[in-house]
């Protein structure tokens, strides 16, 4: 694959294997969030087109999907295409990719086509070029994200009740686009993720960067896209391309003039990404660049809102006396204007009319009004004035005088455009040999921006930094989407998942509070793996290098069989793809077929995943899974407790939910049978069903006693489970150390009362 992003001028180029689902490949596409594909047309012939075309098509049906010749994947072409365009210091990727056919195959091809569609080349040692393989990040499947909704919410796809939308504080485009390429793809290595957090707490520890940092962040422009355009040639010279590298010139003096406060405000940062962003700023090009254009550009040119200033500074952005045809173009360009605006107040003074002169980038000068039609002789106009347009009390309209005037005006404007883009290119042909300290400048500032953002959302809840390491320990923490959603701050609850009890199995009713609870959990181990704080009071969590999640859909008696096939890929895929560093979350599995057939496709997928090792939780209404922790010690049941509540107005019980999460499995027998007595189902019908469940449970229940040998192994292998992770991780004193072991091997001998042991197995 290679993409390249036309509002950052990066291409980034990866070849990896893949399987024949196609999943990295539908993934990776997924976080690039494409415009356009482009393929090979012998991948897509009618009638034998490749089951990757075909997948592609599904997944992106918003996207244009185009294809091009065979012959312009082109590995040599491909080659010579980075050994023009990559700037020196990035160069190290010709020797990571000079062996990769595939990528410099779709390299060539890729700039093949934008060279066509965008009718430009990429100026020479322009463009940051980097290969990226898939081992650095973790990988979150698409359907993934769908389910914990990290970027668009389920319900409804403006609303920002999304991860991103609970982190996104940013202040620029790039720094939009860093967060939401993170959250897709967590980091894996500690370290990074360590420094990023050692940045988050100074920067909520000191106030004066805090704000210093975003006062500044707040007036960069999108340094990315404005790279994109400054390096691209046109290949015809318009006034649309003069005018767009005249504004980007002075967007680049404006962006530039940013790098010294940028600076002061780092200068007494501590931690160690902080200092080093800070010393790469000291770079002395920026200093170059920005000298060769005042050079040329004038010291007040710079970036305004609004389309007349932004035109008036980009007559006048060029210094006088550079190009004297320049200078008299633009005296005349000012008599013009002059012109317009004596000639509409004399118009203002003929009719006695409150006219002031006002200007569109479509309509050029016109003339604008705001009066009551009373005001006006007999209710109208006078006729001089055409195209009118009408909007409660303001009038706007023009004459046939002040349209050649336009006209005159627009033709100035072109002659000073096109001497100004003369000069503007020749500048900037001097500058591109400097212009890799600002793809490191936009880096810095999109990096910046993105922890700031989350230092901003600590602010505003109590969040906690997380800890790395071999155990997934969550105390008191909520779902932070809820949390901004809900009144009330959502019910906090703990977790505990280690390598002696990683799979736990969690019961409990309908609306009781499972798939919260689980998307909780994956949500904060993405949060810690960005480097983000987490919502909780303390957490601690494992690297997950893969976040597998199977979210149940609503029952649907129309869609029944599609749902249970979904259900059924949805878990192939988790079982083909996860290892012992997998974080997997499954709500529901096996309902859409009968009870029989589905606790045994849930018994069996269990003990698959049990035998790999991953961290998995398991939300169910199949009790009988409850029973696993007999064959496995490493099996742990919790379930949300509800309490009974007496309505003694209509003389029935109701469920209070509590949202607590407990040990243990649910209490709550006949849950189902409940809801369906509180709905409309008739009385005797509900009588019958509970009967024969009554029957059925007493037939199961029989089987399924544990023994106390059972018991004993279990407590056993807890207790070796919880020294070996002491031994581990622990950085207690002696003393505290020695407390905490002899209170562990107290918790040992009430778990298991001494008259049951066997002779000398505790001594062992």
């Amino acid at each position: 694959m290679a993409s390249i992003d036309f509002r950052s001028p990066q291409i980034i180029l990866s070849q990896f294997a893949d399987s024949t689902t196609y999943a990295k490949v539908i993934t990776k596409l997924k976080i690039l969030y494409p415009l356009e594909i482009i393929m090979s047309n012998t991948a897509c012939v009618v009638g034998n087109s490749t089951k990757l075309f075909t997948l592609i098509t599904e997944n992106f049906k918003n996207v244009n999907f185009t294809t091009i010749q065979r012959k312009y994947f082109n590995e040599t072409k491909g080659l010579e295409y980075i050994e023009q365009l990559c700037i020196a210091e990035f160069s190290t990727v010709l020797m990571e990719v000079q062996s990769k056919y595939y990528c410099l195959a779709a390299l060539a091809a890729l700039l093949k086509y934008v060279e066509f569609i965008q009718n430009s080349v990429y100026a020479p040692k322009s463009l940051k070029i980097c290969f990226q393989g898939s081992e650095q990040t973790a990988m979150i499947d698409s359907s993934s994200a769908q389910n914990l909704e990290l970027l668009i919410n389920n319900q409804d796809c403006r609303s920002n009740h999304t991860l991103f939308g609970v982190l996104n504080y940013t202040k620029t485009p790039g720094g939009s686009r860093r967060l939401r390429s993170n959250i897709l793809e967590p980091l894996v290595d500690i370290e990074t993720i360590n420094m990023r957090l050692d940045c988050v707490q100074e920067l909520l520890q000191d106030e004066e960067l805090f704000f210093g940092l975003q006062s500044v962040l707040s007036r960069f422009l999108d340094t990315e896209q404005l790279l994109s355009v400054l390096v691209q040639i046109p290949k015809q010279d318009t006034v649309n391309a003069a005018e767009s590298k005249i504004t980007n010139l002075i967007y680049l003096k404006h962006t530039l003039e940013l790098v010294d406060p940028l600076k002061v405000v780092l200068k007494n940062c501590n931690t160690p990404l902080l200092r080093a962003y800070s010393s790469s700023l000291e770079d002395k090009r920026f200093g170059i660049i920005l000298e060769k254009i005042r050079t040329v550009i004038n010291d007040d040119a710079r970036y305004m809102k609004g389309c007349l200033n932004m035109r008036t500074q980009k007559c006048y952005a060029v210094k006088s006396n550079v190009n004297e045809f320049l200078d008299i173009a633009r005296r005349t360009y000012t008599e013009i204007v002059d012109d317009i605006a004596g000639m509409i107040s004399q118009l203002g003074e003929k009719y006695s009319l409150p006219l002031r002169t006002s200007f569109s980038s479509a309509r050029g000068f016109f003339i604008q009004m705001t009066t009551d039609c009373t005001a006006l002789p007999s209710g109208q106009l006078p006729s001089e004035f055409i195209k009118v347009s009408k909007v409660k009390n303001s009038y706007s309209f023009t004459s046939a005088d002040l349209i050649k005037m336009n006209e005159r005006c627009q033709e100035s404007l072109r002659e000073i455009y096109h001497m100004t883009y003369m000069i503007v290119c020749k500048l900037l042909s001097e500058i591109y040999e400097h212009i890799h300290c600002l793809y490191k400048l936009s880096d810095t500032v999109s990096m910046l921006d993105m922890l700031l953002s989350f230092a901003h959302a600590c602010t505003l809840s109590d969040y906690v930094r997380p800890e790395f390491t071999d155990t997934l320990a969550i105390k008191q923490g909520w779902h932070p989407i809820l949390e901004k959603i809900s009144v009330e701050k959502p019910v906090a609850n703990n977790a505990y998942v280690t390598e002696g009890s990683n799979f736990l199995i969690i019961t409990g009713p309908n609306m009781s509070g499972k798939s919260t609870y689980l998307k909780q959990i994956a949500l904060c181990q993405i949060m810690a793996q960005i480097g983000s704080y987490v919502p909780a009071e303390y957490s601690s969590f494992r690297i997950a290098e893969q976040i597998f999640t199977r979210i149940s859909t609503d029952d649907d008696i129309e869609t029944n069989s599609s749902t249970f096939m979904k259900e059924m890929k949805e878990i192939a895929y988790i079982l083909h793809n996860a290892n012992d560093k997998s974080l997997i979350l499954i709500d529901e599995l096996g309902r859409g077929t009968n009870t029989e057939e589905g606790i045994g496709i849930c018994f069996a997928v269990c003990e698959y995943l049990l035998s790999i090792k991953a961290f998995t939780l398991f939300a169910t209404h199949f009790l009988e899974l409850c029973h696993l922790d007999v064959l496995y010690p490493n099996v742990e049941n919790m379930h949300f407790e509800v309490q009974h509540v007496k309505n003694a107005t209509r003389n029935k019980e109701t469920i209070l939910y509590t949202y607590k999460l407990s040990k243990g499995l649910t209490e709550e027998k006949n849950y189902g049978l409940k809801a369906a007595e509180v709905s409309s189902l008739p009385p005797s019908i509900v009588l019958d069903a509970k009967e024969i469940t009554t029957q059925i449970t007493r037939q199961i229940l029989q089987n399924q006693r544990s023994t106390p040998e059972m018991e004993r192994q279990r407590a056993v292998y807890q207790l070796a489970t919880r020294l070996v992770q002491t031994a581990r991780n622990s950085q207690l004193d002696p003393d505290s150390l020695r407390t905490f072991l002899s209170n562990l091997k107290k918790k040992y001998e009430r778990d298991f009362p001494r008259d049951e042991q066997v002779p000398g197995e505790t001594e062992e």
